[in-house]
């Protein structure tokens, strides 16, 4: 589980116009008609076709807990990708994202200031250039901890040097033992 990744698809699917199927029929058809097939559809849930057959018609109602989870997972991952598209286009251009954590945070810094890390919760706009750094990340298949680093990057500048207005000094942000993690566009 990705919890920055996870974090950002969420944001994103905040934008969506219309609700996502709920219902394995519904969700199993759309996935067919995304993938053009049964065939597609059934290799990717690791089911056999026949199966996907059986949920497309309304013959099977109630999918197992794990393969409840892929198929939810999965059309989400898919559904109204255009205005998936358009949220992280404005977020990365004019809007930026909001960054809602609680986590211990610190700092290295030159000696003499007190640079402990401690827990802390933050609420902090981000300015569009990192939500396109984290968006171009994602998009890459980056690891969870290089988008905790961008994350970290962003902090430093926005909420602890405060756009190079204070602590000039400081050198790294330490952004560990994450409690809460919450974007918003």
């Amino acid at each position: 589980m990705s919890l920055f990744g996870d974090g950002l698809d969420a944001a994103v699917q905040k934008a969506f116009t219309r609700p996502a199927p709920k219902n394995a029929g519904p969700q199993m058809r759309y996935l067919v008609k995304q993938m053009k097939g049964t065939k597609a559809v059934a290799q990717m849930l690791r089911i056999s076709q026949r199966t996907v057959e059986r949920y497309v018609k309304d013959q099977i109602k109630k999918p197992r807990p794990d393969l409840a989870a892929r198929l939810e997972r999965e059309v989400k991952a898919r559904w109204q990708p255009q205005i998936r598209a358009k949220a992280r286009a404005k977020a990365a251009s004019t809007g930026g994202i909001v960054i809602d954590a609680r986590a211990r945070m610190g700092y290295t810094a030159p000696i003499g200031s007190t640079d402990q890390d401690r827990i802390r919760h933050l609420t902090v706009a981000l300015p569009p250039i990192y939500a396109a750094r984290l968006f171009d990340a994602q998009e890459q298949g980056v690891s969870d901890a290089r988008l905790q680093e961008i994350a970290a990057e962003a902090l430093k500048e926005v909420y602890f040097q405060d756009g190079a207005r204070r602590a000039g000094s400081l050198e790294e942000v330490r952004f560990t033992d994450i409690e809460h993690l919450e974007f918003e566009l």
